[in-house]
């Protein structure tokens, strides 16, 4: 199958041109016409699309494009209309130890009473097995998670006292501490302090050079392509998806932004240096 896929947002009753058809089984995420629909009304159409293995890819669209409805309906965070996912070949339910899921920083309760370690933890809880003890073992791990975004020092602090940077090292610790095969993050990135969002890419880029894929909903055009190796434009279907200098062009971001000429034109100057 091509590595680029493409289908046309504008049309209602288009279908993308590309059909994943069988699950590769060396896929890290492959979906298969997957229609997500909030109250009836659809909120992602008929997407297709198989993540390559060891990359890291970016996924980008508009606001209300479906960018987080796509990552939760791989992870079964919401229900599926119609399709299917599949998580290496088999479905996300016996593949869940080999996913990592980063939310939205903004979905998250921080007033709640725990420390940055007891939140790292958290993410081990499948491995400890529930209502078990955290063991010494399982802590020293989640310290050291800590410790690869630099916030070791900061263990024991409560999360409601953490910066917002702060908070989303963390959160990417606890993942970090789970040793996934796939990374599924939205908007990781998002409110960040520089400093923070260059140690975010440099893990990103080292569980990379160790096979491992991420997809990453990202919200800065201007970044795409120094940081990811694919990129997929979402607007409720799936527009274009492939290798960043193959897809991310000025055509298909004018498909998938509509008449947001200004930024485009922004981001097409940057490209062009």
């Amino acid at each position: 199958m091509s590595s680029l896929q493409t289908g046309h947002p504008a049309e209602a009753v288009a279908v993308p041109a590309t059909r994943v058809g069988d699950h590769p089984p060396a896929s890290p995420l492959s979906i298969h016409d997957v229609t997500v629909a909030y109250h009836r009304r659809p909120v992602i159409w008929d997407i297709d699309y198989v993540a390559p293995a060891g990359r890291l890819i970016a996924v980008v669209g508009p606001n209300g494009a479906g960018k987080s409805t796509l990552i939760k309906a791989a992870l079964d965070l919401v229900p599926k209309v119609s399709g299917d996912v599949r998580v290496f070949g088999e479905p996300y339910r016996r593949q869940r130890n080999r996913v990592a899921y980063v939310p939205q920083r903004t979905s998250v309760d921080w007033d709640f009473p725990v420390s940055a370690l007891d939140v790292v933890a958290m993410g081990l809880y499948r491995k400890i097995g529930w209502c078990r003890p955290v063991t010494r073992k399982w802590r020293d791990r989640a310290r050291s998670a800590l410790d690869r975004v630099g916030m070791a020092d900061y263990a024991s602090r409560q999360i409601s006292e953490l910066s917002g940077g702060q908070q989303q090292r963390v959160f990417l610790a606890r993942a970090l501490a789970q040793e996934a095969d796939l990374y599924l993050m939205d908007e990781p990135l998002a409110g960040v302090d520089a400093a923070t969002e260059q140690a975010i890419i440099k893990l990103l880029k080292e569980l990379r050079s160790t096979g491992r894929t991420a997809l990453v909903v990202h919200h800065d055009l201007q970044t795409v392509t120094e940081y990811f190796d694919e990129v997929l434009l979402l607007n409720m279907r799936l527009v274009a998806a492939g290798p960043v200098d193959e897809v991310f062009v000025p055509e298909n971001l004018r498909a998938t932004y509509g008449g947001k000429l200004s930024l485009l034109d922004q981001v097409g100057r940057r490209m062009g240096q």
